[in-house]
């Protein structure tokens, strides 16, 4: 049945579900920026100093370490980045959520007013019908 909140319901449930679709997008990201950050931790770890050699050797792998924490803060800048848009995309979700219900619930109400006044509507004119026979029977 269509009452005058089946537009807005509608509308509301489909940028609920755009919402769904956003937060699903933000968690991939951070799920790349995690892994991202993990396999620089373990690159890290993978990076070995040399134990001999000349000072340029040396120079090479001081560089290369520092290259690499560079890299780390920048993933861990990204991550914290991406959970932060993951959490605002979440109350977004949250209050479109409670847009939707907010809207669902008074299409509700208004259906079951419909209802109600179709129902006392359909009692007058049964009574009518009633009072209109009564009155052939007297009259006959």
């Amino acid at each position: 049945m269509k009452t005058r909140f089946s537009p807005i319901v509608k509308l509301k449930h489909s940028k609920m579900q755009k919402s769904e679709m956003q937060v699903q997008e933000a968690l991939l990201r951070l799920q790349k920026a995690k892994e991202e950050l993990q396999r620089s931790l373990e690159d890290l770890n993978e990076l070995q100093e040399p134990t001999s050699g000349s000072m340029h050797d040396f120079l090479v792998a001081r560089t290369l370490v520092d290259a690499q924490m560079r890299l780390i803060e920048k993933n861990r800048k990204w991550v914290a980045y991406e959970e932060g848009q993951l959490k605002a995309l979440q109350e977004q979700l949250k209050a479109d959520m409670i847009e939707y219900e907010k809207f669902k619930y008074l299409e509700a109400q208004e259906i079951q007013k419909i209802k109600k006044e179709q129902l006392v509507r359909e009692m007058k004119q049964l009574d009518e019908v009633a009072i209109m026979r009564y009155k052939q029977k007297e009259v006959i």
